[in-house]
């Protein structure tokens, strides 16, 4: 049982409920219970939409399975697509594609990191960043930000852009393409095309880099509240390559200790249920991950980019092994935990992807025309994993004779940080909460706690037919006139 988790008693004791979270993707709420002193004797993050999407996927011909997971989601379906598709290209007989496929592959994945590490930084998390965790709830927000900080507002507005037309140009439109099949890719990038993304892609580097020092500078204008806000132990968990390298596409499994020891190193994807497993809790219906050698208690990690950061040995790409030196040599060379870090690390991964994709626009081979791989032999069972924009995303199929698919797990980048979210919930809810007045400012802290992690609870969790919505209609003056709201329930 984790401090804080359940209080001893519920009697006498009042409930405060953030509900939505808000500024995340999809539907969420924390609840805290207080006693009349205000002291926290519990406090937890639930996900309320019920998950359902892997029975959906079972009984299907597994041809589709790339095409529909990405309806997971709006903001991540190239990651979904990928991580499907890879474990298909096994079932399907393609135990290696062309160089061209995987590197349009690898093209359309970085677009998708910068153009999610854009959004989320941009427009979610600069509002509390630029203009103050307790400023105006009104003003809160990228309207906000456009209006005070323009120049930063319209950087990310085009980072996202440019994010979208890589993965347009590559599988056909910015959101639910079909770029990727089993054995390959379905489309060739043209010279035009190519010509077109490297225009701009050394302004975007520029913007990223001008991001990673922006995030830098607020942490080490008051490094003492930005380093200890959220701050806990926790072990990381992420895709390496080879030689060490951060990796997003492909690579093994490697986990850290809080300490920055070892747990596993060059674990392979396809046995990663040899390594971690899957708890469930009454009051969520988001999972808890954890290695499996050290138990439920002690297993839990991170993933995401602060894991990825300090799980690899170096990044690939100069500028953002540099900035990644910088971060690490900021924390004295030993891991760092605090919660908010999660945005210097996110800015460092948007300048690699930003450089990745230049490199790879200058690789004559991303416009060859040799698609699909050689077909060998047909698998019943394989294994994807990717590393998605919030952490590693993991999808596992079962397919029978018939092509249809019997069995299907899948372990998305949110579920694998569901404790750790709890966790700075938890530490932000001690520091600020913990016997003091509550106010919309400091309730807002354990939001930020929550934003840092960049969840995506629709990917985590699927409601079946109904999302909140609440409509105000105003006059001139800001008095409400009236009000429409459907499954919502208000804090």
């Amino acid at each position: 049982m984790f401090p804080l988790e359940n209080a001893e008693t519920k009697q006498g004791l009042r409930r405060i409920a953030i509900d939505p979270v808000t500024r995340v993707e999809g539907h969420g709420k924390v609840t805290l219970l207080l006693d009349d002193d205000n002291h926290v004797h519990q406090a937890r993050l639930h996900i309320v939409e019920f998950r359902g999407f892997e029975a959906f996927i079972e009984g299907r011909p597994y041809w589709e399975v790339p095409v529909t997971v990405q309806r997971l989601c709006g903001i991540c379906p190239v990651s979904h697509q990928l991580a499907a598709v890879k474990a298909m290209d096994l079932i399907a007989g393609y135990e290696r594609l062309t160089p061209t496929a995987e590197k349009l592959r690898r093209l359309m994945h970085y677009g998708q990191i910068l153009q999610s590490h854009a959004v989320h930084f941009f427009h979610l998390a600069s509002p509390d960043l630029l203009l103050g965790f307790d400023s105006e709830p009104t003003k809160r927000n990228i309207l906000g930000v456009a209006a005070q900080f323009p120049d930063i507002a319209k950087q990310g507005i085009f980072l996202r852009k440019y994010g979208q037309e890589v993965i347009r140009h590559v599988s056909g439109k910015r959101i639910h393409g079909v770029g990727a099949i089993p054995g390959g890719v379905s489309k060739a990038l043209t010279d035009v095309e190519r010509d077109e993304l490297r225009r701009d892609v050394d302004t975007m580097i520029q913007w990223a880099r001008d991001a990673v020092r922006l995030v830098a500078r607020i942490h080490t204008t008051h490094p003492e509240f930005y380093d200890s806000f959220g701050e806990f132990r926790a072990s990381m968990m992420s895709l390496v390559g080879p030689d060490g390298a951060l990796e997003l596409y492909d690579g093994a499994l490697r986990a850290r200790d809080a300490d920055g020891g070892l747990i596993f190193d060059g674990a392979p994807c396809a046995s990663y249920n040899e390594f971690l497993q899957e708890e469930v809790k009454s009051w969520t219906y988001m999972k808890f991950p954890h290695i499996r050698a050290l138990g439920a208690e002690a297993g839990w990690y991170r993933v995401g980019p602060l894991a990825r950061v300090q799980t690899c040995d170096f990044i690939a790409t100069p500028l953002a092994e540099a900035e990644r030196k910088n971060f690490l040599a900021a924390g004295g060379g030993k891991p760092r935990h605090g919660t908010l870090l999660y945005h210097w690390a996110r800015m460092i991964e948007a300048l690699h992807a930003a450089e990745t994709i230049r490199d790879l626009l200058d690789d004559v081979e991303i416009v060859g025309t040799d698609l699909i791989g050689e077909k060998g032999e047909r698998r019943e069972e394989a294994v994807g994993v990717i590393e998605a924009p919030r952490g590693t995303l993991i999808h596992h199929y079962r397919v029978g004779a018939d092509d249809l698919v019997k069995y299907c797990n899948l372990i998305v980048s949110t579920t694998n940080n569901n404790q750790a979210m709890n966790e700075a919930v938890r530490s932000v809810a001690r520091s600020f909460i913990d016997g003091n007045e509550v106010t919309e400012g400091l309730l807002n802290h354990i939001e930020v706690a929550i934003r840092a992690y960049d969840p995506c609870l629709s990917c985590a969790t699927h409601a079946i037919g109904q999302m909140p919505l609440q409509v105000d209609l105003v006059d001139s003056s800001g008095a409400l006139v009236s009000r429409r709201a459907k499954n919502f329930s208000a804090a």
